[in-house]
């Protein structure tokens, strides 16, 4: 299951997390999580599911049944690196978080316009 290590390891790094904090994030031992980003082990279908979902990402990604899609930019990668972040906090941060991005968002379309617009 060499596909399934690789696409482990490339998902985390895109996140920049380590395994160790992806174990944690996917509620998993990090020994066994390690085993399955070495290829000595595979997931069962739940655990499958989960590191996908907590991860961002497919199922199929994961497996490399699926294609890799448009190239990550930096703008993306924040995103699915922000998105990780919040799957992984307590509700209670979770909405200081989005408070702190609508303040920021609000205050970026005041300042600069588009808040969308890709950094120069």
């Amino acid at each position: 299951m060499d596909v399934f290590a690789r696409k482990l390891k490339e998902r985390a790094e895109h996140l920049g997390i380590s395994n160790a904090e992806a174990a944690r994030r996917c509620g998993l031992d990090e020994r066994r999580y390690a085993h399955y980003a070495a290829g000595r082990s595979e997931p069962d279908l739940a655990t499958l599911m989960r590191i996908a979902h907590t991860l961002g990402t497919t199922p199929n990604w994961l497996l490399g049944l699926s294609p890799e899609g448009e190239a990550a930019t930096p703008r993306s990668s924040s995103i699915d690196r922000l998105v990780s972040v919040a799957r992984a906090i307590p509700e209670r941060e979770l909405s200081l978080l989005v408070a702190l991005a609508e303040t920021m968002a609000r205050h970026t379309r005041e300042t600069h316009g588009n808040p969308d617009a890709e950094d120069p």
